[in-house]
């Protein structure tokens, strides 16, 4: 019998590049070292076979480790030019998991312009457990400054805020954390590692919500989190495979997938974000517009909240739904989509009405958006 090819096994060291267009291609993660094959293949197996009683193999149960999630972690890792980094089964299990670092009586300040599922995980469910959480605007330093308590074990920002888009100077965040002896832990879902790596910046932790701009496809719903040191790595590690909040072999391959046309797919949706932003701005139908002036999400508040359902049900382009960050343009209601969990007073308070949009940009024609657009703001006019 003829015998099998054998292949060298690949550095598990990522590749040192200066380019990010070329590292979401050539990690030292994107070969399977068994085969060679171009991308690592779906381990699709709850348990692997040990060598021996005294010798175990790297891998044993699935919730501890995968190889196809191994290698996807190694990519983000490699992204978020991270200690380490890990892959879950949604950014709330990310998000989540990283709040089991802290213990009862332990405070965090957190971005109050925040996705509204994180709020409510503070709220409604670590609360019960005596973490407590103050919600401020994090783009002013001397607002978190001032509610910085001596029991702030953390600083939990957006780089970008959901919905109104307001930027965080994640260096400034960091300042205030180590003054403090507190953790900073950055969501940058909405920016992604092709526009911001808020670890070089000083943060802690970085988590995303895999399923949007990494992702980027509508197909996998995902999360990660990626840390500075070796030492938070273990402690994540630890709270991952305790909980068991880990991203199946075949999510690990869709979302690796995913990544490799990160840069050329946000470079065009900012392009168009941008230029949509201006249009809007000259519409007699939009009251108010939010642009940070970089991503690929514009928010827009309507002249009359009343606006709303006969504006969203006449576009034809965009997908209607609570997502962001896919191929597709998304359009958002945050008061009934995103934003729904947040009690009514608090919305209000917020200023999430339901005349306020969340526009997310996908790869159709700058054109063609703009048109579908104005005429679904004619329709509402009318209508309204």
């Amino acid at each position: 019998m003829t015998s099998l090819p054998t292949f060298p096994k690949r550095s598990p060291e990522p590749t040192r590049c200066e380019s990010f267009a070329t590292r979401l291609l050539h990690t030292g993660h994107e070969l399977d070292p068994t085969t060679g094959a171009a991308a690592v293949p779906i381990y699709q197996v709850s348990m692997f076979d040990q060598p021996s009683l005294d010798q175990p193999g790297e891998f044993d149960y699935a919730r501890s480790g995968n190889p196809t999630r191994r290698a996807l972690e190694g990519v983000l890792a490699s992204l978020d030019e991270a200690a380490g980094a890990f892959a879950f089964g949604s950014g709330m299990a990310a998000v989540s998991t990283v709040l089991m670092l802290f213990s009862a009586g332990d405070h965090l300040v957190v971005t109050d312009d925040c996705y509204g599922g994180t709020y409510r995980v503070l709220t409604r469910v670590f609360r019960r457990f005596g973490l407590d959480a103050t919600f401020v605007d994090t783009s002013n330093p001397a607002a978190v400054r001032a509610a910085v308590r001596p029991n702030t074990r953390a600083l939990l920002v957006e780089t970008v805020s959901n919905p109104f888009l307001r930027r965080t100077d994640v260096p400034a965040m960091a300042e205030i954390a180590r003054q403090n002896k507190a953790l900073l832990i950055v969501d940058n879902t909405f920016l992604s590692p092709y526009l911001s790596r808020p670890i070089t910046e000083g943060a802690d932790i970085v988590v995303h919500s895999a399923t949007k701009y990494l992702g980027g496809h509508s197909d996998v719903v995902a999360g990660s989190v990626a840390v500075r040191t070796p030492a938070l790595a273990q402690e994540i590690y630890f709270l991952q495979n305790a909980v068991g909040a880990v991203l199946g072999p075949q999510d690990c391959f869709l979302l690796q997938r995913g990544i490799k046309t990160l840069q050329v797919r946000m470079e065009r949706q900012v392009r168009t974000a941008s230029a949509l932003a201006q249009w809007l701005e000259e519409r007699p139908e939009v009251r108010e517009v939010f642009y940070p002036g970089t991503g690929a999400v514009v928010s827009f508040r309507l002249a009359r909240d009343a606006m709303a359902a006969p504006f969203v049900q006449n576009l034809r382009l965009p997908l209607l739904g609570v997502s962001l960050g896919a191929v597709e343009s998304i359009v958002t209601v945050p008061a009934r989509h995103s934003h729904a969990s947040v009690p009514a007073a608090e919305r209000e308070r917020r200023g999430i009405t339901e005349g306020l949009i969340r526009f997310s940009v996908g790869l159709e024609d700058l054109g063609d958006l703009s048109e579908d657009l104005a005429l679904a703001f004619e329709a509402a006019r009318h209508v309204a």
